[in-house]
């Protein structure tokens, strides 16, 4: 039993987020006049996922007690470059998403470096990798468009003409990428530099290998979803409002996932649920006939409450242990 009451303490973050979500895709079923339709679970799959794979790589970095301001930007980067390589035969395709895969790896490195070897401020180094990622996919695409292989778009699309591939692929990021690194000495150590780092470094833990890892795998989960947006638009856009907007709605998922700001404590799980609850909230503002000017302002309240609720989470402990649900 007591096993149980940590297991539930340590995750009532993404099991919130769990039900909470499921609550508002109810009403969203009932209130929308089609039901529950292949297309309709499909197209919200879709936006759901995307977010969700920034939501995970945002995570990474705040699992140590850092944040990536430049997530947004690497992953309209990665868009505007597969919209670039992502045509001609297949193995032209298969190369241009290696590429865009390998570009979030560079951009992650960069900021692990400046992070780790640099010794600058997460917030600071990624704040300005953010602007340079910004201006090289304004370079690439000054214009939005593209020519993408209509075959991408498949990602978008159903299996067995019922299972939104969106889904499949955010599980597979889930088992392949987040489980194996969860459980490996460079994840727990992520975790050990969250809750401390000078304990960590005691304890004999590589904070180096654990830092650089965190970003360059959050680079390459940003333009996972690069590559995602690219399929389901078939162009790309160097848009700042759109990177700012999903650098913000990450860091919003990782705390309704109930990821601690402070490191050392949450998960991927949270993190993808929180991303489906903050796409739900503009489909309940659709379906409840929510003046379009008004949406914006209610979304920015949505936002600054699920940031403030991260907020609230450290000021009520009276101590970082308590937190972090030693000791209880």
């Amino acid at each position: 039993m007591k096993g149980l009451r940590l297991w539930l303490s340590r995750n009532s973050g993404a099991i919130f987020a769990f039900v909470l979500f499921v609550a508002m895709f109810v009403i969203y079923i009932v209130k929308n006049g089609v039901g529950l339709r292949v297309g309709l679970v499909t197209a919200v799959a879709n936006k759901g996922v995307l977010l969700a794979l920034v939501a995970i790589a945002q995570t990474l970095p705040i699992l140590t007690g850092g944040l990536d301001l430049s997530v947004g930007m690497t992953f309209v980067l990665t868009n505007c470059i597969a919209s670039t390589l992502l045509n001609g035969p297949p193995w032209m395709i298969a190369l241009g998403v290696i590429a865009v895969m390998l570009t979030g790896v560079i951009c992650g490195a960069i900021n692990g470096a400046l992070i780790v070897y640099g010794r600058l401020q997460p917030i600071i180094a990624t704040l300005a990798t953010s602007a340079i990622y910004y201006g090289l996919a304004l370079t690439i695409r000054p214009i939005p468009g593209g020519t993408i292989d209509p075959v991408v778009s498949v990602l978008t699309t159903q299996l067995f003409g019922i299972i939104p591939t969106s889904l499949v692929v955010l599980l597979a990021v889930v088992l392949i990428v987040w489980v194996p690194f969860q459980l490996s000495m460079t994840g727990r150590g992520c975790y050990a530099v969250g809750s401390s780092e000078s304990a960590a470094r005691m304890t004999g833990i590589n904070i180096e290998r654990s830092l650089l890892s965190a970003y360059i795998l959050c680079g390459l989960l940003a333009s996972l979803a690069g590559l995602l947006l690219a399929a389901m638009t078939l162009s790309g856009d160097a848009s700042a409002s759109s990177g700012g907007t999903y650098t913000l709605s990450s860091i919003a998922a990782v705390v309704i996932g109930g990821t601690s700001l402070m490191g050392g404590t949450g998960g991927a799980i949270g993190s993808i649920f929180g991303a489906f609850v903050l796409r739900n909230v503009s489909d309940l503002l659709f379906v409840f006939d929510i003046d379009p000017l008004v949406q914006p302002f209610i979304q920015g309240l949505i936002l600054l409450a699920a940031l403030s609720l991260g907020a609230v989470r450290v000021l009520r402990a009276p101590n970082r242990l308590q937190f972090l649900g030693v000791g209880r």
